[in-house]
């Protein structure tokens, strides 16, 4: 028999009515000869009531009595499904996340899921009954059997921790949209349903502000290679299959902690390209990588870091065999740039001929506080200095010397662990033969900080993301500047990078703490950007992607104030005001809106 681990969102529960129409699909299931398990969320807004009810008593309840109290909330879900099932002749059991052996971390309210004890379980399926499992909660592994809870996102974590540790056969997320769409359906309603996706493309749109599925329940799925299906309990249409690669085989043991980093990759036959102090206004970026895409040169890495005045610079790396073409465009448009031509700041081309790309990989790599750290001082312990730093959610990549690139790959190695030789780039390797991009994604929770003027030299990075993974701050998007000053007779640039707004301020604080180590000029934190991202595994080595994005900006109006890019996603600093107009402007020009269908 198959065995099918189903969960269900709060709306799907959200009434007893809903639930009776939950249980029927779940009896329907079995029906067609299978073993469930279900996992399920608190009813409604229960537990936004629940979190209103500790607010009357105290503003600032302590994280252990909060989990203790909004664990209920999905205990009464687990019990009237277990009984609306029964009212239908079929045999179930509803098991708190404790009696179903979740073991978590001893962190309240945020907890990590260490494994899962699935004897108790099996036994209740071997009796073909239904187990109804809260979600959302587990229980530490600390002698006291402390409640906890997951956070965010805790039963889509719940349900594919469960559906890994059992060796399901697949995850069935069941929320009240139709599956995964292109981007947010309350800012664009015609936002068209995927079919399918890849679990790095989904990790990346998680991580930019899309809400279906959280990121850490997509990392399981990554890492253990569960089948992830997203559809709606209110119909039933197909929805949306998320895919995974065949995974290299994990031990389910501190199954949410384990090793992050899976791979090395590198590029040795890299060259970089930057256009120093060009007009900070909307289009240059347009006109630039529009032209070369004309020119059919592939372009890799691209950031563009905070203004200073009314300037910008943007920098690129291309493969060596095309620095040639891309070297020749740039000269070309930079005298058009140039709003004062002869002036001491005019626009200037800087090229790299002999760079490396080398990157650690891995699902939740930038999420998780302390991995990007470790990356920048094994590379500053090996003497290497970082020239370009580009993020994303499940890869951190560096462009280096190429001279140092074999030294760099065997200090990551030994540092993160891997034991298997590193892996090249190749654009062939995606899977996808789709060349379009498939979703955008809008984040208006975020906060820039810029560390202007820090020392040019290897260790700074590290001593930065350092500190902040020590106050456990998530840094979103990193760029460092391309412009070098020399202040004092030592070189120095600038780094700014993107986390959360709620953590903006306290980042600032431990950065100021910083000052005598790092030394810098100013701290700038701006709470009023938001992030506009592109993603899809189809767009490696596809000349023009980024210029139809930052075209459709353009556009707009809009100007953009910092770019980052990985593989398989663009992403783009704006003003927080712009953020709705920049994200309906990329969808239509991707053409990604439902079809309309002709009368």
């Amino acid at each position: 028999m198959v065995l099918i681990v189903q969960k269900y969102g709060g709306t799907s529960v959200g009434t007893t009515e809903r639930i009776r129409a939950v249980a029927k699909r779940v009896q329907e299931t079995v029906d067609r000869g299978n073993r469930v398990v279900v996992v399920v969320s608190a009813m409604g807004k229960s537990t936004d009531a629940l979190v209103n009810l500790a607010r009357d008593i105290s503003q600032n309840p302590s994280r252990r009595e909060m989990d203790m109290l909004l664990s209920t909330g999905e205990q009464v879900t687990i019990a009237l499904m277990s009984m609306a099932l029964q009212e239908l002749g079929q045999p179930a059991i509803s098991l708190t996340g404790a009696q179903v052996g979740i073991v978590t971390e001893a962190s309240h309210s945020r907890a990590r899921i260490l494994q899962i004890k699935t004897d108790r379980i099996i036994k209740h399926l071997d009796r073909s009954e239904v187990v109804v499992v809260a979600g959302f909660q587990g229980i530490s592994s600390s002698s006291d059997l402390e409640i906890t809870t997951l956070g965010r996102g805790g039963s889509d974590t719940s349900a594919v921790a469960l559906a890994a540790s059992l060796g399901a056969s697949s995850c069935e997320i069941y929320t009240d949209v139709p599956g995964i769409l292109t981007t947010d359906p309350r800012i664009v309603p015609d936002a068209r349903l995927m079919p399918e996706i890849t679990c790095d493309e989904m990790l990346e749109l998680a991580s930019v502000g899309a809400k279906v599925l959280h990121p850490r329940a997509v990392e399981i799925a990554r890492n253990y290679g569960v089948p992830l299906v997203v559809r709606s309990s209110f119909d039933e249409s197909p929805g949306t299959r998320v895919t995974s690669a065949i995974p290299t085989p994990r031990s389910l043991l501190s199954l949410e902690i384990t090793k992050v980093v899976d791979g090395i990759k590198f590029d040795s036959n890299q060259a970089k390209v930057a256009l120093l102090r060009v007009p900070d206004r909307p289009g240059v970026a347009t006109r630039l990588f529009g032209e070369i895409a004309r020119q059919k040169v592939d372009v890799d890495l691209i950031i563009q870091s905070i203004h200073e005045g009314n300037t910008n610079d943007i920098a690129f790396t291309v493969e060596r065999s095309q620095l040639q073409a891309a070297e020749a465009v740039t000269e070309a448009i930079a005298p058009v740039l140039r709003s004062n031509p002869g002036a001491p700041d005019e626009a200037e081309v800087m090229v790299e001929r002999n760079i490396a790309k080398v990157a650690i990989a891995g699902a939740g790599t930038i999420g998780r506080p302390g991995i990007a750290a470790k990356m920048f001082k094994t590379l500053a312990d090996a003497n290497i200095n970082i020239q370009m730093i580009s993020t994303s959610e499940v890869q951190v990549s560096c462009a280096i010397d190429a001279d140092l690139c074999d030294k760099a790959i065997a200090s990551l190695c030994d540092a993160f662990e891997i034991d298997s030789s590193p892996v090249k780039y190749d654009a062939n390797l995606t899977g996808v033969n789709d060349t379009s991009a498939r979703g955008v994604a809008l984040d208006r929770d975020l906060a820039r900080l810029a560390i202007l003027g820090i020392s040019d030299r290897p260790g700074m990075a590290a001593k930065i993301f350092g500190a902040l993974a020590e106050h456990h701050v998530s840094v979103d998007t990193i760029i460092q500047s391309q412009r070098c000053r020399i202040v004092n007779g030592i070189p120095t640039r600038d780094i700014a990078f993107t986390v959360p707004r709620s953590d903006g301020v306290g980042a600032k604080k431990a950065l100021e703490n910083l000052a005598a180590e790092i030394g810098y000029r100013e701290i700038l934190l701006d709470s009023e950007i938001a992030k506009v991202s592109i993603v899809g595994a189809g767009m490696v080595g596809q000349p023009g992607v980024a210029a139809r994005f930052f075209g459709a900006i353009a556009a707009a109006q809009i100007n953009i104030q910092m770019i980052t890019t990985s593989e398989i996603k663009i992403s783009c600093v704006v003003a927080k005001e712009d953020g709705v107009t920049a994200l309906k402007a990329i969808h239509s020009a991707f053409g990604l809106a439902q079809i309309k269908a002709i009368a």
